[in-house]
């Protein structure tokens, strides 16, 4: 069996490998696989009781890209996650994994063939150690304990969280808890990962690191990125594609330099921070 290896740089010179796994039972052939797949929104329409959260909008995530999906607060960001991820039913529409719809299956099933995410706020086992934390993401895709123990001490090492492998994960500070909630995802060997605001709350070296992990994450694993996050300057650094949401609807879709340059998105979202 072969293996993947993810390698970047945290705070220092050393290029070190992040997360190195041998192939598991939902990726045959990894490479090709997360290279050569897609991630479809068809047409996706959210009502809440006679509220439109999500209105006709379709999105598609290459293995290996960095999407950016940005708009104001309620213009659908999340919701269009809980879909992606099977909490939350669309009113229209259809997702596809690979071509497959999947719109059948439970988030899971979802999580146990790639499809992962992040959470806005990071929630750890309190009581329980970063390596416990993380080792429970490779238990729930099946793996067994010594593959899930090895796998998130590698992980966490890797990520500059050593020291940290046996203090209970609510002791941590918040930095290093938002690492550890990455570090979670990492371990559940995602084709296509889905980060809801992962900047939130972090200082401008913690945003450093973050940007390093994450393209760590899409050039050596091939894993597709949708990228959620208020903080435009970190958004165009890492996307080459930024799709922009406004009260539920696709406003554009383009590269940085085009999104920055687009009066619509200037006037509804970035105003002079894109200037």
């Amino acid at each position: 069996m072969g293996c993947l290896g993810l390698s970047l740089v945290i705070s220092g010179p050393m290029r070190v490998p992040l997360y190195r796994t041998c192939h598991t039972e939902h990726i045959r052939n990894p490479v090709n696989l997360l290279q050569t797949s897609s991630l479809d929104v068809r047409a996706v329409t959210v009502d809440f009781q006679g509220l439109r959260a999500i209105d006709d909008v379709s999105l598609r995530l290459h293995g290996g890209e960095i999407l950016g999906l940005i708009g104001p607060n309620g213009a659908g960001k999340t919701t269009l996650i809980n879909v992606l991820t099977g909490f939350q039913e669309p009113t229209r529409g259809s997702v596809h994994l690979g071509g497959e719809d999947i719109g059948a299956w439970k988030p899971h099933q979802r999580s146990r063939r790639g499809l992962v995410r992040t959470f806005q706020s990071v929630l750890p086992f309190a009581g329980l150690s970063a390596l416990e934390n993380v080792e429970a993401s490779g238990l729930s895709i099946g793996l067994s304990r010594a593959e899930a123990r090895a796998d998130a001490e590698r992980i966490l090492m890797e990520m500059g969280l050593g020291d940290k492998l046996h203090r209970a994960a609510g002791t941590l500070p918040f930095g290093e808890e938002r690492r550890v909630g990455i570090a979670r995802a990492i371990a559940m060997r995602p084709r296509f990962l889905l980060m809801d605001e992962p900047a939130a709350g972090l200082n401008d070296a913690e945003c450093r690191d973050l940007k390093q992990i994450v393209e760590g994450i899409s050039q050596s694993l091939g894993c597709g990125v949708l990228f959620i996050e208020h903080r435009m300057s970190l958004v165009f650094e890492l996307c080459r594609r930024i799709q922009v949401l406004q009260l539920g609807r696709t406003l554009a879709v383009g590269t940085p330099d085009e999104i920055r340059a687009d009066p619509k998105v200037r006037t509804a979202y970035l105003g002079q921070e894109a200037a």
